[in-house]
């Protein structure tokens, strides 16, 4: 097979990293022109100290600021629709997104629909369906993350579920990547164990898929390896102690990477992930996490180039797919994410449904092999019963 030599590369977002950072949030938002902020974040945090701090901070700099909050840790197309309601009723000139990956996604759909007539499945991540879109007025965005995961602070996407079809579309468009993301380690302290490993779990599915996606971006190649390697370094470490600000700051990092190496696509771990947070509305990044040693066995074949590359990384004991897999069921174990989707309640008679949409979901297309949905019905089904034979 000939090697593909032609690609498109983009690395535009300004991150500001490190403890305390969170103080220049002000001043980042008057260098994208934002003088009537409306920050989206999610329920969880609504009433948080966290968020009281970043209204007050906001505030005592002269700019008025609104708060939306209705977000679901999977976010509907209600929720974008009630958030742009409440940036045009506020008069609002910016977003301010601030919390984990869903409260970033809705910021940054909330900011590009509000000049918007097209409903927003017009612009999923599907050809050049983003030229569609009227771009004179498109909100500026500054992002927040509070978890370290899917690196939407870095992204031109977002996921929403579609009510009416129970399916998660990406939403996609260059001008929904933040200018500016701010990444101060601090505010990620007091995100419970369980969080900072499903977050966590989602960031190296993003790193590892990147890398084996068959696509031609060295750069990519490179930042998805050392996010592997930070990953597998300093997510434990972050599980283990929440207050562990230099575990929290690489993990920031890696967060970042991942959503950056995915520009050359990501594969069938995401393409079940989906279907399956659509219907049972499990954590995005667990079911990543549950999913990635059935992916890999699935990939065996097309990623046989990738594997030494990526054991070499990780410094494992062995340089063949066996050592990788035992190395992504030992970290899995360590750190307490479920081994089958039975665990996240994912019924056997729900196998044909979560295929059939897995087969269209747009991270498919970039999986290393193609996979059929008989073949995704089989991937799903071996997940389910915990079957590493197949």
């Amino acid at each position: 097979m000939a090697v593909q030599i032609t690609g498109a590369w983009n690395f535009p977002t300004r991150v500001i990293a490190g403890p305390g950072r969170i103080a220049e949030l002000p001043e980042a938002c008057r260098a994208q022109d934002i003088t009537r902020p409306l920050l989206v974040t999610d329920h969880g945090l609504a009433n948080s100290a966290l968020i009281e701090g970043i209204v007050r901070r906001i505030r005592d700099a002269g700019l008025p600021v609104g708060v939306f909050s209705d977000v679901k840790s999977n976010p509907t197309e209600s929720n974008l629709r009630a958030g742009v309601e409440a940036f045009r009723a506020g008069g609002h000139d910016g977003v301010v997104a601030v919390g984990g990956g869903s409260a970033l996604d809705v910021g940054k759909c909330v900011a590009f629909m509000v000049p918007q007539s097209r409903p927003v499945w017009d612009f999923e991540d599907v050809g050049d369906w983003w030229t569609r879109a009227e771009i004179n007025g498109i909100a500026p965005i500054v992002a927040v993350p509070t978890t370290a995961g899917t690196g939407s602070e870095v992204g031109r996407a977002g996921v929403i579920t579609r009510e009416d079809t129970h399916e998660k579309k990406i939403i996609f468009h260059p001008l929904m990547m933040p200018k500016i993301a701010i990444e101060d380690p601090e505010l990620a302290v007091g995100l419970p164990p369980f969080l900072t490993m499903a977050t966590g779990m989602d960031a190296l599915a993003h790193c590892f898929e990147a890398y084996c996606v068959n696509a031609f971006h060295p750069l990519a190649d490179g930042i998805a390896l050392e996010g592997l390697r930070i990953i597998d370094t300093y997510l434990p470490r972050a599980v283990d102690n929440g207050a562990d600000l230099e575990a929290r700051a690489y993990m920031f990092a890696a967060a970042s990477m991942g959503a950056t190496a995915f520009q050359k696509g990501l594969g069938a771990i995401h393409s079940v992930s989906h279907p399956v947070g659509a219907r049972y509305d499990t954590h995005h990044g667990l079911t990543n996490g549950v999913m990635f040693p059935y992916v890999l066995l699935c990939n065996r074949s097309a990623i046989a180039d990738k594997i030494p590359h990526i054991a070499r990384v990780l410094d494992l004991p062995g340089r063949d797919l066996g050592a990788v897999l035992a190395w992504i069921l030992a970290l899995r174990n360590r750190l307490g994410v479920p081994h089958t989707l039975a665990q996240l309640g994912v019924k056997e008679a729900d196998v044909k449904a979560i295929a059939a949409d897995a087969v269209k979901d747009p991270t498919a297309a970039a999986n290393p092999r193609q996979l059929t949905a008989e073949e995704f019905e089989q991937l799903t089904l071996a997940a389910i019963r915990g079957d590493l034979e197949s």
